[in-house]
């Protein structure tokens, strides 16, 4: 791993950048077609541990270079993982970025997809909060082709996602399926332009880079709880939760910026 005057830090197969409070975090193999090996894994686990402990930093963006976001995991690389009972470890500072281990980020992800998405790409997109992706962008869930089946949370989030139906039919056959049907089922929010998919994600992340931090990150808290423990559970932390944010600095210059007709400058205090 080696840092840069640009700010990059290039480790061997994960590009990870801070660009003001957002942390770029670009798949780097395009030779082959940034398919997933352990490595690789790791790396953007400890990219995910930055992103959340980094105080600077609001939002993540993932995207990946090259003409495909990923062809999938190199399985012959993570044969013996799967075997062993107990899945994917992050190692010491990781975060998993598939959130079927450990503890989940508390600061949003934006997603650029393009080329082929496939498995843990797919994964990876499920556990992020706005996705974007090209035209001509295909996904799939290959693992029932391979003798195994989806591991890093589609079985848990897709259904969610896309309903039961939809899920299981892509699921259960390894087929792929459009970003255009994506789109139509509200798995990505953005369809655009090839080429255009990290330049439109990039504006996202900025919109969400300059608003409250404590509120985008209460507003993200608040809606995990409802999908993970319920709306009851939702409920019942919604005040107390917005209580400390109510006593804030952004607060009053969130007020103030409206009575002065101006943009507001945050700090996360």
């Amino acid at each position: 791993m080696s840092q840069h005057e640009s700010g990059v830090v290039l480790m061997s197969l994960v590009k990870v950048e801070k660009k003001g409070h957002i942390l770029l975090i670009g798949l780097n193999r395009p030779d082959k077609m940034n398919a997933m090996n352990r490595a690789m894994y790791h790396e953007i686990a400890a990219a995910y541990h930055q992103l959340e402990n980094d105080p600077e930093l609001r939002v993540g963006l993932m995207y990946a270079e090259g003409d495909h976001f990923t062809s999938g995991l190199q399985l012959d690389d993570w044969a013996e993982v799967f075997a062993n009972g107990t899945g994917i470890e992050p190692g010491e500072s990781e975060l998993d970025p598939f959130h079927v281990t450990g503890e989940g980020l508390t600061k949003p992800v934006v997603f650029a997809a393009q080329g082929i998405c496939f498995t843990c790409g797919v994964e990876m997109m499920l556990n992020t909060d706005v996705r974007v992706a090209a035209k001509g962008t295909r996904f799939a869930q290959l693992e029932v082709k391979r003798g195994i089946f989806a591991c890093g949370g589609a079985t848990i989030r897709l259904q969610r996602e896309i309903g039961w139906g939809n899920a299981q039919r892509y699921l259960l056959t390894g087929d792929e399926w459009t970003a255009e049907q994506a789109f139509q089922w509200g798995l990505i929010q953005e369809l655009v332009e090839p080429g255009e998919q990290f330049s439109v994600a990039m504006e996202i992340a900025e919109k969400i880079a300059r608003a409250a931090p404590l509120g985008v990150q209460g507003s993200l808290q608040s809606s995990k709880i409802a999908v993970s423990e319920g709306q009851e559970a939702a409920k019942q932390r919604l005040f107390p939760d917005l209580r400390p944010v109510m006593a804030s600095e952004d607060v009053k210059e969130g007020i103030q910026s409206f009575l002065e007709r101006r943009e507001a400058v945050f700090k996360g205090k």
